[in-house]
C-alpha cells in the first residue's frame, strides 16, 4: 500500500495519555460523585429510564482497583458524519483492552448502527489497528446515521451481541447517536442481558458540550482546517485588494465553528445565528449591517473583505424559521398536489397562495434560486434541507441588490465583487491535530476503564482540556444527565439538549469587543496549517474557544 510521508510518520506518533490512564490498570480506582438528573423535564426522563436514571458521576483515581478481572468482547461502532480522531477513539480502546488482557477482543462493526443489525463486522488485530493510528476519516469500518429507537432492533442488536459473546458495545457519535445509546442501555439493562453501553462524545459542530464535556473530539481539527484556509483567503483578500469573499462554514444548530474561525482569523464580519435569534433581526438586517460594513471600508478605500457565515444561519432568522416551518407543513400535506406540478411560476404560485401573509412577503423577497431550494430540497422526513441553502449566495445576492440601490441614490460610491464559499467535507477527515489524537486515544482507553468497572449508560469523559494532557482528568457521566425532551418528526422524545453558543460566555464576549475594529481595520491573523512536530506551543495548542473558556 502507498503511504504519505506524513501518514508514514503519524503511525509512529504515541498519543499523550493523562497521568491516570497511564498507570496500571489494577491501580485505578472509581470515585464516586452526586447523583445525577436530567438538565429538565426530570420526572419524564426518569420515567423513560428507569434503570439508568439518576446514576453518579465518577472520576477514575489512583487506588487499588476493585473491578472484576474477566475476559471482555467489546464491539464498537462510528455513527453519523466523520470527525477527525475517530480511529484514534478505537486505537486507544483496542490498547488498553489488549493491556489489561491480551485474550481481549474487540469487534468493530460496519457501516455505523447498521452492521450491529446486520451482524457485518471485523476483529480488529494489531496490523489492522496501526494501519489508522492517528489517521483521520472514519474509514476503518465505515460509519452511518441508522438510528437504533425501536425494540425490534433493540432485539436484533441483543441477539447479535448475545451470538458474539458481548461484554460491552462502544458508541462513537454525537447527540443523536449518544441519545440512542442510553435508549440501548436502559433496554439492556431492564432485560438484565448483562451487556454495557458506553458512549464518546462526537461532533465537529462543538455543540455537544455542557459542564462536564468540555468538547467534542473533531472540533479543533475541524475548525483549524477551516481556518487555515480562511486565513489564506484573507491574505489573498489583502494581496488584490477588490473581493469581498462569503465563507459558510460547517454548524446547522450551533454557531460554533463560526465563532472559533473568527477567532482564529479576525475576519470583518462573522455572524452568529444565536445572537440573531436572540435579537430577532430580519434578513433586511443582516443584509443591511453587511452593506453598512462594505460601504464603510470602500469609503476608507478598502474594496475588500471576508465574511464568516454559520451553515445554519438561515434557520435562527425568526421570520425564515417561520417560513421554513409553514412549507415543511404546507409541502408534507400538500405532497401530492404540489408533486402534480412542473413549472416553477405554478409551484410560487400555489406556495405564496398558502402561506400566512408574514411568510408569503418573506417567501416573495427571497432570489428565485433561494426560492427553489426551499421548494424542492426535502430530507427524508419531509423537511427543508437547510445545509442545502446556499446562504452565502443569499447574502451575495441581497447585499449586491442593496448597493446598488444605494449607488442609485448617491449613498455608495465603492465597488462590490464577492465570491462565495462553503468550507464542510474539507474538516471533516483532516489528519487529527495534536490535541484531538491525544484527547480521542484518551477517550477510548478510558472507555475501557468504564467497561472494566461495570458501568453502562455512561459517557466516556475527559476534563481539564486546557491544559496539557500530563494534567487532564478522566471518568465518566449518566448519558440520562444531559437530556431533555424535544418535540422531534412531531413525537416528544428523550434527546441530549445541544449546545448553542453562549452569548455570556467568555468566547463571544471576547469576539463582541473586538468586531468593531475588524469591521473597520484589515487585522487578518493568519493560523496556517496545522503542525504536528515542533514547540508544544505551535503544535499542542487548543481552541481560542476553549483557551478562552477555561481562562488559559
Amino acid at each position: 500500500m502507498s503511504i504519505s510521508p506524513l501518514q508514514k510518520a503519524r503511525y509512529a506518533y504515541e498519543p499523550k495519555l493523562p497521568k491516570i490512564l497511564q498507570s496500571d490498570i489494577g491501580n485505578v480506582a472509581i470515585k464516586e460523585g452526586p447523583a445525577t438528573q436530567s438538565v429538565a423535564d426530570q420526572e419524564k426522563v426518569k420515567a423513560l429510564f428507569p434503570n439508568t436514571y439518576g446514576m453518579k458521576e465518577i472520576s477514575f483515581v489512583n487506588a487499588p482497583s476493585s473491578a472484576k478481572a474477566c475476559r471482555q468482547v467489546v464491539g464498537v461502532i462510528l455513527s453519523g458524519g466523520q470527525a477527525p480522531g475517530g480511529h484514534n477513539v478505537i486505537t486507544g480502546l483496542y490498547d488498553a483492552l489488549k493491556k489489561a488482557d491480551g485474550a481481549n477482543v474487540l469487534l468493530g462493526f460496519k457501516g455505523g448502527p447498521s452492521g450491529l443489525i446486520e451482524d457485518s463486522y471485523v476483529e480488529f488485530t494489531d496490523e489492522i489497528i496501526d494501519r489508522y493510528r492517528n489517521t483521520g476519516g472514519f474509514d476503518i469500518i465505515g460509519s452511518g446515521r441508522t438510528k437504533l429507537e425501536t425494540v425490534e432492533q433493540f432485539e436484533v442488536v441483543e441477539k447479535v451481541a448475545h451470538s458474539h459473546g458481548l461484554t460491552a458495545i462502544v458508541i462513537i457519535g454525537g447527540d443523536d447517536s449518544n441519545t440512542n445509546a442510553a435508549v440501548l442501555a436502559e433496554y439492556f439493562a431492564a432485560k438484565k442481558s448483562g451487556i454495557q453501553v458506553i458512549g464518546c462524545p462526537k461532533t465537529i459542530d462543538g455543540d455537544l458540550k455542557n459542564d462536564v464535556i468540555e468538547t467534542s473530539f473533531g472540533f479543533d481539527t475541524a475548525a483549524k482546517t477551516y481556518s487555515e484556509l480562511i486565513g489564506n483567503i484573507e491574505r489573498d483578500a489583502a494581496s488584490a485588494r477588490k473581493y469581498w469573499h462569503f465563507i459558510k462554514v460547517m454548524g446547522r444548530s450551533a454557531s460554533h465553528i463560526a465563532l472559533e474561525c473568527a477567532l482564529e482569523c479576525q475576519p470583518n464580519i462573522c455572524l452568529i445565528g444565536e445572537e440573531v435569534e436572540a435579537k430577532g433581526q430580519s434578513l433586511m438586517d443582516i443584509v443591511c449591517h453587511i452593506s453598512d460594513v462594505v460601504a464603510a471600508r470602500s469609503a476608507a478605500g478598502e474594496n475588500f473583505g471576508v465574511a464568516i457565515i454559520p451553515e445554519g444561519l438561515i434557520e435562527f432568522i425568526p421570520e425564515i424559521k417561520v417560513l421554513i416551518g409553514e412549507l415543511n407543513d404546507l409541502l408534507a400535506v400538500h405532497a401530492d398536489e404540489f408533486g402534480r406540478l412542473e413549472d416553477f411560476i405554478e409551484q410560487f404560485d400555489f406556495v405564496l397562495a398558502h402561506l400566512s401573509a408574514n411568510s408569503a412577503k418573506v417567501f416573495a423577497f427571497l432570489p428565485e434560486d433561494i426560492q427553489k431550494q426551499l421548494m424542492m430540497d426535502r430530507d427524508p422526513h419531509g423537511n427543508v434541507q437547510v445545509s442545502r441553502i446556499e446562504t452565502e449566495k443569499l447574502l451575495i445576492t441581497m447585499v449586491t441588490r442593496m448597493l446598488k440601490e444605494r449607488k442609485a441614490n448617491g449613498q455608495f460610491r465603492g465597488s462590490f465583487n464577492a465570491m462565495g464559499h462553503f468550507f464542510g467535507y474539507e474538516g471533516r477527515c483532516a489528519f487529527p491535530s495534536n490535541f484531538d489524537a491525544d484527547y480521542c486515544y484518551s477517550l477510548g482507553y478510558n472507555a475501557y476503564l468504564l467497561i472494566a468497572n461495570g458501568l453502562t449508560g455512561y459517557m466516556s469523559v475527559i476534563t481539564g482540556l486546557g491544559k496539557g494532557p500530563a494534567s487532564w482528568q478522566a471518568g465518566g457521566m449518566p448519558i440520562t444527565c444531559m437530556m431533555n425532551i424535544e418535540r422531534r418528526h412531531g413525537e416528544y422524545k428523550p434527546v441530549i439538549r445541544k449546545a448553542l453558543v453562549e452569548l455570556e460566555g467568555k468566547p463571544f464576549t471576547y469576539f463582541s469587543s473586538q468586531r468593531e475594529k475588524w469591521e473597520k481595520e484589515t487585522c487578518y491573523t493568519f493560523p496556517g496549517a496545522i503542525q504536528y512536530y515542533g514547540p508544544e506551543e505551535v503544535c499542542d495548542i487548543t481552541t481560542r474557544t476553549l483557551a478562552l473558556e477555561k481562562g488559559e
